[in-house]
């Protein structure tokens, strides 16, 4: 039978299982997906641990995942643009893609282009997205200077390619591991840590046009400290630090179009944005994925593959 993660209530990474489930059938404008990979985000960690109940709450049991990439084995009424064997990436509001078949609505998929990695179709689903409305919230324009924190994360990736693609100069925070990785596409690394605020100013002395926090309220601090106006700091993380300081918040539902999919999608395809993947695990070994991913240390996206 058809696989799927679950888990019944709030908690540690242990409260994660793989059930037997029915295999979907679509309905009316949807369409079943046979999955061939799904990243895993943080967010997801955080509603597991019930740290967003607020924001997203949960009602158990509960499936897990967002991002999807797979080949189509059903459609539903109603469905044209779609047929069986066709190769598509997208995302699902349910909570349902860390599993083997996935239903979702048809207007949530796009054609995975031939040369993309399912690896890659299968991580680009939040990350993505939230990248791209990241980089929109600063408007950037060539030739600023914008600095990225946790630039070399699942988001942090494509974070500072998308902004190099538009002739930003970017300071990309992290690791010293990560560095070579960085320059190789066209970011200058800057080491975290003790002395960063210093470290910064160096490589700007003419001060940051932009900041994007990839990471935590600490660097909201960081760019209001560096002279960045809060309409051009932006978070995907540090939401009530961003209220009270009237920095951007954009994130993932607000990009998250069939149109910035696509155009993501085409990036990797023409070798102009690539996807990092960290770790691949199988489906069964969806708690050791997360242990890896909360070490927040992983360079690109950890994918969970069937």
């Amino acid at each position: 039978m058809p696989r799927a993660v679950r888990l019944d209530n709030y908690g540690h990474r242990d409260v994660l299982y793989i059930a037997e489930v029915d295999m979907p059938s679509p309905a009316a404008g949807e369409v079943v997906v046979e999955m061939r990979a799904a990243g895993i985000n943080p967010g997801e960690a955080s509603i597991r641990q019930g740290f967003l109940h607020d924001r997203f709450p949960t009602s158990f049991p509960s499936g897990q995942g967002t991002d999807l990439a797979g080949v189509v084995s059903a459609v539903g009424a109603g469905v044209t643009q779609w047929a069986v064997g066709d190769e598509v990436l997208g995302w699902s509001w349910r909570r349902s893609s860390h599993a083997d078949y996935v239903e979702v609505p048809a207007t949530q998929l796009v054609r995975k282009p031939t040369g993309v990695s399912w690896e890659a179709a299968g991580a680009l689903g939040v990350a993505g997205p939230t990248a791209w409305a990241a980089v929109e919230a600063v408007k950037p324009v060539a030739g600023e200077t914008v600095a990225v924190s946790a630039a070399a994360g699942g988001v942090g990736v494509l974070t500072v390619q998308l902004l190099s693609l538009r002739g930003v100069r970017v300071l990309g925070i992290a690791s010293e591991a990560n560095h070579e990785w960085l320059r190789s596409r066209g970011v200058e690394p800057v080491a975290y840590g003790d002395g960063l605020a210093d470290r910064l100013r160096a490589a700007a002395p003419q001060g940051l046009d932009a900041f994007i926090d990839l990471f935590g309220p600490q660097y909201l601090d960081l760019a209001l400290e560096l002279g960045v106006a809060p309409q051009r700091i932006e978070t995907i993380i540090s939401f009530q630090r961003a209220a009270e300081i009237g920095a951007q918040t954009q994130g993932s539902g607000d990009a998250t179009t069939v149109e910035v999919l696509s155009e993501l999608a085409g990036l990797i395809a023409a070798g102009r944005l690539e996807v990092p993947i960290a770790a691949t695990y199988r489906l069964e070994q969806v708690a050791d994925a997360y242990a890896e991913l909360e070490q927040r240390h992983t360079r690109g996206k950890i994918v969970l593959v069937p």
